[in-house]
């Protein structure tokens, strides 16, 4: 399979974020994975097609240093190596992986991830001293409940360090046994402090993710998938009424751009034109693409 990047991306990617006058782009949802992990990963939406009712080839499906330099290429600045455990006896090992590709990758964030296990503080609290700056968790594939007695410490831990976590706690493409908005509320109830970005804007429940937001000031939604194509034919569109309410947490600091990059099932350029065409104003996409990332990664603005 050719290396070669989607002439699509390196023409209208960073035509977009020059045209806003910005630096370039940050985007907080980015996979970069052991190999091992990533070809599970790659089989798994190679057959995910009866869960969303279509295809998800693999856009991206290259070496990491291709990965890399592609995101450089189309002007993505900074960017986290989000990986995620399903399984007890996981997380540290990832840890030292994404925290070593974070250090030797010019533009990756230090990353780190957890899961429900006696240890989990313990490895939490190395990953923070050896200088993570975001964690990813995945309630879906993990298959736990945030609210379990063992992460309350950890959510509490990442809230007092203002560190932010990526959640993908929606229960989208498919329900899982502890997706939705509850339980997660019941840990932000515990830890109104915590810095939580909440993966796909919660698709598809939107409207209680957007209520979060709203309500807490640390919650954030990320833009992975949203308004394309792919999602907005699945079954899972965004609903209109929401756009003002959107509008005005994204001005307020709690949208920020996220992609899946590389484990899309379309061109990157396509996140970019989908949420260009919500029409919501170049203010609106300059704090998106650029200033509510970089006020979550710590980066300059």
């Amino acid at each position: 399979m050719s290396t070669e990047p989607p002439e699509l991306d390196l023409a209208r990617v960073p035509a977009f974020w020059q045209a806003l006058g910005l630096s370039g782009l940050i985007d907080v949802h980015v996979h970069f994975l052991p190999p091992r992990m990533l070809r599970r990963v790659w089989a798994y939406f190679d057959n995910v097609g009866p869960l969303t009712g279509m295809a998800w080839p693999i856009t991206y499906r290259w070496p990491d240093e291709d990965r890399v330099r592609h995101l450089e290429s189309m002007g993505v600045r900074r960017f986290p190596a989000l990986a995620y455990a399903h399984k007890p006896d996981m997380a540290a090992d990832l840890n030292d992986w994404t925290l070593d590709f974070g250090a030797t990758t010019p533009g990756c964030v230090p990353t780190a991830t957890f899961y429900p296990e006696p240890s989990v503080l313990s490895y939490v609290d190395k990953a923070l001293a050896a200088g993570a700056r975001v964690f990813k968790v995945h309630i879906q594939v993990g298959g736990y409940d945030p609210r379990e007695p063992v992460l309350d410490p950890v959510w509490g831990r990442l809230a007092e360090a203002r560190i932010p976590a990526i959640v993908h706690c929606g229960s989208g493409p498919a329900p899982g046994a502890f997706t939705g908005p509850e339980r997660f509320a019941e840990v932000l109830r515990r830890h109104p402090r915590l810095r939580a970005v909440i993966a796909h804007l919660g698709a598809p429940e939107y409207r209680e993710f957007v209520d979060l937001a709203e309500r807490y000031e640390n919650v954030v939604l990320d833009t992975t998938m949203a308004f394309t194509d792919f999602f907005e034919n699945t079954g899972q569109p965004f609903p209109p009424d929401l756009l003002p309410r959107l509008a005005d947490l994204g001005l307020a600091g709690k949208v920020a751009l996220g992609s899946d990059y590389p484990n899309i099932p379309y061109p990157y350029a396509h996140q970019i034109e989908a949420l260009q065409r919500l029409d919501l104003g170049d203010d609106w996409l300059r704090a998106v693409c650029w200033a509510n990332g970089a006020a979550l990664i710590g980066v300059p603005i």
